[in-house]
């Protein structure tokens, strides 16, 4: 069982400098994680904590609510798109308890500030009224990251995660509403989740959940990322490694089998005919990064 520590954050909102990303402001309820992702590429964020042990020690923001409102109620604030739970999951076990989420979503709808929200469980179903109620009045995006419809599999990837059955049933459960929705198809892992059987499988429970568009994206090893998850994939699949450390190499991802990754993709999808890529309404585009606003 994770340890919890509450904490108080300064700010509510991170600015993200970044031209790569469809949005220039962050908001974490949370440090650290018990979704226990095996490929997790926020391990470094805990650094700055006393406690270097990202899936056993969650931070938990008492007063984020509190900051939100200070930061969203000043006359600079422009209504720019929110990206929540960007480097921990908001919906994680914990939020069950804590219930910070419902009072981030008020502060939002009071404000009409459009989000961003990925996520790897179905708890994020407790708020569909809150989020029904904000995509009336501005834009909302519910993404659900799913990497692998094999339960197994899932089991050792993402011990702490939710069935991914269970993920698509919460993208369709908002089918209705004017909520947007993703499936974030990443990170698929070669030689693991590559499979045509599982691409096929994860499009087409896409396509069912009406999903207005799909992420894919292979696995990237770098920093703390790269030594976990190596020794991961060392310990559960041994008869892989060598296969697996040759397509990956010294400098990143073999491109040829990146280009014939991708071109397989794009055959999948023939038959599914998902949006591929997150696009952000013209008037939610964010602002040249160079005019940088502060709130603090």
């Amino acid at each position: 069982m994770p340890h919890y520590q509450p904490i108080t954050c300064k700010s509510a909102m991170n600015r993200i400098h970044s031209r790569y990303l469809p949005f220039h402001w962050d908001l974490n309820l949370y440090r650290g994680c018990a979704h226990r992702c095996q490929y997790c590429y926020a391990l470094y964020t805990h650094d700055y904590m006393e406690d270097h042990h990202f899936f056993d020690t969650i931070y938990i923001k008492q007063n984020i609510a509190d900051r939100l409102a200070l930061e969203l109620a000043k006359p600079q604030w422009t209504r720019e798109v929110v990206n929540i739970g960007g480097i921990t999951d908001s919906y994680q076990p914990i939020e069950a308890e804590m219930q910070l989420m419902p009072e981030i979503l008020k502060l939002l709808i009071a404000y009409k500030t459009p989000c961003i929200i990925s996520t790897k469980s179905d708890l994020i179903l407790r708020d569909f009224d809150l989020l029904d109620q904000l995509s009336r009045l501005t834009y909302v995006n519910v993404a659900a990251t799913i990497t692998t419809t094999d339960e197994r599999l899932r089991k050792k990837l993402e011990p702490g995660g939710v069935p991914s059955a269970r993920r698509f049933a919460m993208l369709k459960s908002f089918a209705p509403t004017k909520v947007h929705t993703g499936l974030h198809a990443m990170p698929i892992i070669p030689l693991l989740s590559d499979t045509n059987e599982n691409l096929e499988s994860l499009y087409a429970g896409g396509a069912d959940a009406k999903a207005d568009y799909v992420l894919p994206g292979l696995l990237n090893l770098k920093g703390k990322t790269k030594e976990h998850f190596l020794e991961f994939f060392h310990t559960q699949f041994p008869e892989k490694m060598d296969a697996f450390l040759t397509l990956y190499g010294r400098g990143g991802l073999d491109k040829a089998y990146k280009k014939s990754f991708y071109q397989k993709l794009s055959t999948i999808n023939q038959t599914y005919h998902l949006h591929v890529g997150h696009h952000l309404p013209a008037w939610l585009q964010p602002k040249d990064d160079g005019q940088q606003l502060s709130l603090f």
